[in-house]
């Protein structure tokens, strides 16, 4: 029971809960807004509506073990992300942070709307998955799923590591960090790209769990300080940990029904995030 049932969801968990974390945090330093998060570019979004689209229309894309919901909820994200790139790419040379924000704020819309348009025309049970699945969800069936999941993570991760001096420097804004000799243009491709694979990986594995690429790099700064060479690190320590008991709690607290973990983060993330606003000063 231990290594069958409970532990692949444990390490499930941990490992989209360091994964929603750490993206928070470069999202954060890339935009210079402490409401980025990994729905701010329309990533999670689009790989919610890849895997509403894989259950709705029955789409076998299953492989390599993998099965269809997960290659279509990465698939979504990966497109979701282009697009965004695009449209900063084609408005100047280089990548612009507002257009960024801006776009993703208006693809997370347009994203969401069509995915409520494919919840309306599907049927009565093809619905329910969708509304179970867009909650999220821990129930790992095996291994092999979270190996998958965890390959694309490690590579992110280990670009996103690499810049934990650069990204720094890049929330200061892009002359300081310019005037001391980063590219600043790269240096926000690499971080982009890192942290949407490793959004885009983590919601394939546990579907759209909410505000914890919000809610755990704030508290992590407010115990170890603003620097990204603790941040980094500690979110993804503090994100694992979080969502594990987040899915204890969905478990166990509420009798025979499990709850959605992601209406646990949300219940737990909306009122700190609400009394983090209104500490903060202006």
């Amino acid at each position: 029971m231990f290594f069958v049932a409970r532990l692949p969801r444990v390490l499930a968990a941990a490992l989209v809960g360091g994964s929603l974390a750490v993206a928070g945090v470069v999202f954060q330093a890339l935009l210079r807004n402490p409401l980025a998060s990994p729905d701010t570019l329309g990533v999670s979004p689009g790989a919610t509506l890849g895997a509403l689209l894989v259950i709705t229309l029955h789409l076998d894309l299953a492989t390599l073990g993998v099965s269809s919901i997960p290659i279509g909820s990465f698939a979504g994200s990966a497109g979701a992300l282009g697009i965004v790139y695009a449209l900063s790419v084609a408005r100047r040379r280089g990548t612009s942070t507002t257009v960024l924000l801006l776009a993703g704020v208006a693809l997370t819309a347009l994203l969401g709307a069509i995915g409520r348009f494919v919840q309306v025309i599907a049927d009565f049970t093809d619905t329910f998955r969708t509304i179970r699945w867009t909650m999220g969800s821990l129930d790992v069936a095996s291994y092999h799923e979270i190996v998958v999941g965890a390959v694309p993570i490690a590579v992110a991760f280990a670009a996103i590591f690499s810049l934990m001096r650069v990204l720094d420097l890049v929330s200061l804004g892009a002359e300081a960090a310019e005037s001391r000799g980063v590219d600043v243009r790269r240096a926000e491709r690499i971080a982009l790209l890192g942290a949407s694979l490793t959004t885009g990986a983590a919601v394939s594995l546990g579907g759209p769990i909410p505000f914890v690429g919000i809610i755990v790099p704030h508290m992590v700064r407010l115990i170890v300080g603003a620097s990204h060479r603790l941040v980094l690190p500690a979110s993804a320590l503090f994100g694992a940990a979080f969502l594990v008991v987040c899915d204890v709690v969905a478990r166990t607290a509420f009798g025979g029904t499990e709850m959605p973990v992601g209406a646990i983060t949300a219940i737990l993330g909306g009122p700190f995030f609400l009394w983090l606003l209104f500490r903060r000063p202006d």
